[in-house]
């Protein structure tokens, strides 16, 4: 049996959230393996946030936010390529791919890009698979 792939996808509100809308409202096709969790900023992501959607099954977790420069708060999305990096680096060390965690900008007034940025997700993350952490899960001793 087939399982299908679940993507977690933290928006920003003020302009990857409303570009997701904006995909709906155009009526983007984009495949229905992800969930959407809207934050103000993408920089209020905290990396335990992250990594508890991987312990609690997600086999990828997608971060958008303003694209540099036009962030709302000022600096948000340059606080977030930081904190994504070292939590890349960070993941790494206990074995989980590179890309299951992906960072990208994402405005407003761009639907089709959420739907190919979230579609590439999806295809990318079906053939990895699902994330097997249950070496995580044993004692140590």
């Amino acid at each position: 049996m087939k399982k299908d792939p679940k993507i977690i996808v933290f928006c920003c509100n003020w302009c990857s959230y409303a570009g997701a809308d904006n995909a709906g409202v155009a009526k983007v096709q984009i495949k229905p393996h992800f969930r959407i969790i809207r934050t103000m900023c993408s920089s209020r992501i905290d990396p335990e946030l992250i990594i508890e959607a991987f312990k609690k099954g997600a086999w990828g977790v997608l971060v958008l936010g303003c694209h540099p420069g036009d962030c709302h708060y000022k600096n948000g999305n340059y606080k977030t390529l930081r904190k994504v990096k070292l939590l890349k680096r960070m993941l790494a060390q206990f074995g989980i791919e590179d890309d299951r965690l992906r960072l990208d900008w994402v405005s407003s007034n761009e639907g089709e890009k959420f739907g190919k940025v979230v579609n590439k997700m999806i295809d990318d993350i079906e053939k990895l698979g699902p994330l097997d952490l249950s070496y995580a899960e044993t004692e140590v001793e």
